[in-house]
């Protein structure tokens, strides 16, 4: 059953601006302390930083909320599994948000698709919830 989907797609050179003129009090603001070691190992570090920028963004729309009612920048965390496969870490009033919207006798299941085409960015989030039983992994622990 899917309970909300999001996408959102964002202009890469954006985020290198605002990485330009605020630095560390924008990066500290918007992504947390994992997503920021990951983006800084890489080649092109904007990139890295706008398509995750773009995941909290599909996943705040998925919740029905945007970024109010409780869900803030910092509780919606792009981690990757061991596989390489995106997934999303959701803390606080994210988290919370997530467990109103899932069905009693049920998990929720976030799949994210990252891509970028410079200078563009974008993502998807799809959350479903399936029988709790039949989930093999919790995706508000990905790691």
């Amino acid at each position: 059953m899917i309970l909300g989907i999001g996408s959102d797609m964002i202009d890469i050179r954006r985020i290198e601006h605002a990485i330009e003129r605020f630095g560390d009090r924008f990066l500290d603001r918007i992504f947390t302390d994992a997503e920021r070691r990951k983006c800084d190992r890489r080649a092109n570090r904007s990139a890295s930083y706008a398509r995750r920028f773009a995941a909290k963004e599909a996943c705040s729309k998925a919740l029905g909320t945007g970024f109010r009612d409780g869900v803030f920048w910092r509780d919606l965390g792009v981690v990757n599994l061991a596989s390489g496969q995106p997934c999303m870490r959701l803390t606080g009033g994210a988290l919370r948000r997530l467990e109103e919207i899932t069905p009693d006798g049920m998990t929720a299941r976030l799949d994210v698709s990252l891509t970028d085409e410079p200078p563009l960015a974008q993502a998807v989030v799809i959350i479903t919830a399936e029988l709790a039983q039949k989930c093999g992994v919790s995706e508000r622990a990905c790691s």
